[in-house]
């Protein structure tokens, strides 16, 4: 889609996709959620399997970054958060569920795991400088950094900001190094600086899954919302919008 609200379909899988990444050479990555894969789409349009995340994954895969040299993040579930939602209450699984792993893809496409024990590891990013990931932890309700090593392992984990009330799902970072997080309990959309202060809030018209800054000066703040997350009632009544602001700071990093 265009800033001017234009829209066209580039391609179609048959799953629900979740993160999107580019690989160096152009060829974009897309997370297959319920068959825990990530797969490839060539610059012809070729589309392949990359990665096959069901040694790690316990169940549906979630979000992803890629690097500059091709290297992606992809986390996961845990466990079937809709159902636990629809038996438990949210406040119930915010208190307690089963942890999760964020798993490592090389460019070659072999796996392994980069980081456990998350709370439902969400949008994640990169700094410019391609030193630090800062993943959402949705059920921790914080966002938490990990120094990058030359070989993509993850250390030093650390929290970089509680969004307390707020949970994280989506998020973006700025140029200023505040990051923008989507609030899937809540129509609104903040941006959050290091620490946890809570800098500026977007209204939106629903809840707000996921976020990212871009058009031509990356100062357009795309929002995606919806009226819930829960996949049966979206497709039996489709109302997801992408709504936009615009904002000071333009975008940074990866994706």
């Amino acid at each position: 889609m265009s800033p001017a609200g234009d829209v066209r379909v580039e391609f179609e899988i048959d799953d629900a996709p979740s993160g999107l990444g580019w690989m160096p050479d152009g060829s974009m990555l897309i997370v297959a959620m319920t068959s825990r894969r990530v797969l490839k789409r060539s610059l012809g349009g070729k589309i392949s399997v990359h990665a096959d995340l069901g040694g790690i994954a316990a169940y549906h895969c979630n979000d992803m970054v890629v690097d500059s040299t091709g290297r992606a993040y992809v986390g996961e579930f845990g466990f079937d958060l809709h159902k636990e939602l629809a038996t438990r209450g949210d406040a119930s699984v915010l208190a307690d569920h089963a942890t999760a792993k964020l798993a490592r893809i090389s460019p070659e496409g072999v796996v392994d795991v980069a980081a456990e024990d998350l709370h439902f590891p969400n949008g994640t990013v990169i700094t410019s400088d391609g030193k630090m990931l800062i993943v959402a932890e949705t059920l921790a309700a914080g966002l938490t950094a990990f120094d990058i090593g030359r070989d993509g392992t993850l250390s030093g984990r650390r929290v970089w900001a509680s969004t307390t009330p707020r949970v994280p799902d989506g998020i973006a970072l700025d140029s200023a190094a505040a990051i923008w997080i989507a609030n899937p309990f809540a129509p609104e959309c903040a941006r959050i600086a290091p620490g946890g202060a809570v800098i500026e809030t977007v209204a939106t018209s629903q809840n707000c899954y996921a976020c990212m800054l871009g058009g031509d000066d990356g100062k357009t703040l795309f929002m995606m919302t919806a009226p819930t997350s829960f996949p049966e009632v979206a497709a039996a009544a489709p109302k997801g919008r992408i709504e936009t602001a615009t904002v000071e700071a333009a975008h940074a990093g990866l994706p």
